[in-house]
């Protein structure tokens, strides 16, 4: 099993979230997310902050946009053992959020006030997986 981690999507998979609606209801998103040592932003700034604390900053900034597209924030924390299974690193932190379908996701991570948070993501992730679930069964809220 081969698994690369990204900061964003390649050409086809934005390609297939435009062209392709998806499943008719909602999706949860896994977001496995693993964080640079250090921040990196573009322009140089805030070299003393950690990658965990440059992506807290976006997920303060991220969290009422879900909302606004309709979706919620789940469940986010940090992995603490591999109880089942052999990884030759693991991630940093687990994170689930859903939507209501999968347009909703795309249309909040192109809008413009996801644009101005998306600068601290960029700095504090050094890769993630983003797998899109689709639930059998819902748990009420």
């Amino acid at each position: 099993m081969k698994i690369e981690n990204r900061v964003m999507p390649d050409k086809d998979q934005i390609e297939a979230m435009i062209n392709d609606p998806g499943p008719d209801g909602p999706i949860v998103m896994v977001n496995l997310l693993k964080f640079r040592e250090k921040a990196v932003y573009a322009d140089g700034s805030n070299p003393e902050m950690t990658g965990r604390e440059a992506y807290a900053l976006y997920g303060a900034g991220v969290a009422p946009l879900v909302m606004k597209h309709g979706g919620r924030m789940i469940y986010a924390g940090p992995v603490s053992f591999l109880t089942l299974g052999r990884a030759d690193e693991m991630w940093d932190q687990v994170a689930l959020v859903e939507y209501p379908k999968r347009a909703s996701l795309f249309e909040m991570s192109t809008s413009d006030a996801y644009q101005k948070i998306s600068h601290h993501r960029d700095a504090g992730l050094e890769g993630q997986l983003n797998i899109e679930t689709t639930p059998d069964f819902m748990f009420p809220s």
